[in-house]
């Protein structure tokens, strides 16, 4: 996830015939997904991010680490970091160790608009709510793969789909944990998490979700120009 335009939630189910599971079959697992969300108190693990560019012949691959909680994450990109981005109920906080800059986005001062539409889409990892989730998104299609269920979404609001035109989230059916996540942007671009070493529940340090930065780093809002 973690470049300036990587937002991502939410889903309406309809009844599907694909790849020999009945519709029927795919909600009771979007249901038993829900479930398990509800009940995470956090999870973590590693991703691999594959970030695709028309621009570019060969898309780039970085690695990273990922805390979550409801309402707050916490995505370290590179190692060392060369990104992180914070979230909490407030304020998203992107911060480039090297350069010494950070941007504050805060999210009960974003006007209605494409921004506001984009930044609705942040929490799709940890979905708490499945009314909300068909509230914002369109389901596209559920595919079975293996031992993962991926869905495809649309926003449905027509100025978040300026920006990413759709959002797929696969998910292990035995455990029901995170495995990938997909947002295709609106130019053509991808950006392509897959999760690793993945961990329910286990006691994340509260410090992980706030930032401390050095006197000499240099604090931007760009959605006050």
């Amino acid at each position: 996830m973690p470049f300036k335009n990587s937002w991502l939630p939410g889903f309406l189910i309809f009844l599907f015939f694909t790849v020999g599971l009945r519709g029927a079959d795919y909600d009771a697992q979007f249901n038993k997904w829900f479930e398990v969300q509800t009940n995470l108190q956090s999870w973590a693990g590693d991703f691999t991010q594959t970030r695709t560019l028309t621009v570019l012949n060969q898309p780039l691959v970085s690695h990273g680490k990922v805390w979550v909680k409801p309402g707050e994450f916490r995505w370290e990109l590179g190692q060392p970091a060369q990104t992180v981005v914070l979230r909490n109920p407030n304020q998203l906080l992107i911060i480039y160790p090297r350069l010494k800059r950070a941007e504050k986005y805060p999210l009960d001062a974003v006007p209605t608009g494409p921004m506001k539409d984009a930044l609705a889409l942040l929490d799709a990892s940890l979905p708490r709510d499945r009314a909300q989730m068909e509230k914002n998104f369109t389901l596209l299609s559920a595919v079975a793969t293996n031992a993962t269920l991926q869905m495809t979404l649309q926003p449905r609001s027509e100025a978040a789909r300026k920006f990413i035109g759709q959002v797929v989230i696969a998910f292990h059916t035995n455990d029901f944990t995170i495995a990938a996540t997909e947002m295709k942007f609106a130019d053509g671009s991808k950006l392509h998490n897959d999760f690793m070493n993945v961990v329910l529940n286990a006691p994340v340090d509260e410090k992980l979700f706030t930032a401390n930065l050095p006197a000499d780093f240099t604090v931007s809002e760009p959605l006050k120009k």
